[in-house]
């Protein structure tokens, strides 16, 4: 529709970020694996869009690093490795450290209590089965961390690093027991902030992600053997039973 301007204004499409947001969460909950091929003609059929929809979406994923597109093999779900996954935890701890630091030096008391209300919710998420959710309750917390550290260039880093650093909480929440000890280390940031504990808050941060990071590579390093030993056992069974093969 035409403005005053002249301009053409276009409303968002719609039925690219609900694809965009379906394929984000099947990535994000793992039903498609790091290294798994995303067939665009498969897709189509399944969510009943056109090819040009489909590759907006995926241009996006492409964006957020979450997906990886070559000529002449197509889309494919980036595989974190263990150097990726400890670069990127680096980065975490060195910025969202000094984020809560600021936060509990600057923030008003409105801040907090919007912080507060944050993890509340982060809580009643961290009692349900939707990792979904529960990763959009994570983000909502530091979002608002980073809203109230007044720091424009960590509000401008962190967001190019979101996408990758959900992919990596869902793989430390694969571990059971970590999902308790992760909101007690969130509940400790907490308490440090509010008590405008600068030095305790940025301490409990940095080792709320390193315990993070211990957790997401041994789940890594377990899926890699897990791999190799499949690979192996097909390997095998392809020179038992393929061509040339003993009877």
């Amino acid at each position: 529709m035409p403005t005053p301007t002249g301009a053409i204004f276009e409303k968002p499409t719609t039925l690219r970020t609900r694809v965009e947001e379906y394929l984000r969460g099947a990535i994000m909950d793992g039903h498609i694996k790091g290294g798994e091929r995303l067939r665009e003609v498969e897709l189509c059929e399944q969510l009943s869009i056109s090819r040009s929809t489909l590759r907006e979406a995926l241009r996006t994923l492409e964006a957020e690093r979450l997906i990886s597109i070559e000529p002449h093999r197509g889309p494919t779900v980036v595989r974190i490795t263990e150097k990726a996954a400890h670069d990127l935890y680096a980065l975490r701890a060195l910025l969202e450290g000094f984020a809560a630091h600021e936060f509990a030096r600057l923030a008003s008391d409105a801040d907090v209590e919007r912080l507060r209300k944050a993890v509340d919710a982060l809580h009643r998420q961290a009692k349900g089965s939707n990792k979904s959710a529960l990763l959009a309750a994570k983000r909502d917390f530091y979002d608002v961390l980073l809203s109230g550290c007044d720091n424009d260039l960590i509000k401008d880093m962190l967001p190019g690093l979101l996408s990758r650093i959900n992919l990596l909480r869902a793989t430390s929440f694969a571990r059971p027991d970590r999902l308790p000890e992760s909101m007690a280390e969130i509940d400790d940031i907490f308490e440090r902030i509010k008590a405008r504990d600068p030095q305790g808050a940025q301490a409990a941060a940095q080792s709320h992600i390193v315990n993070a990071e211990r957790t997401a590579l041994d789940v890594l390093r377990r899926q890699q053997e897990e791999a190799s030993t499949r690979e192996g056992d097909r390997s095998g069974t392809e020179g038992r039973g393929g061509p040339g093969a003993a009877g």
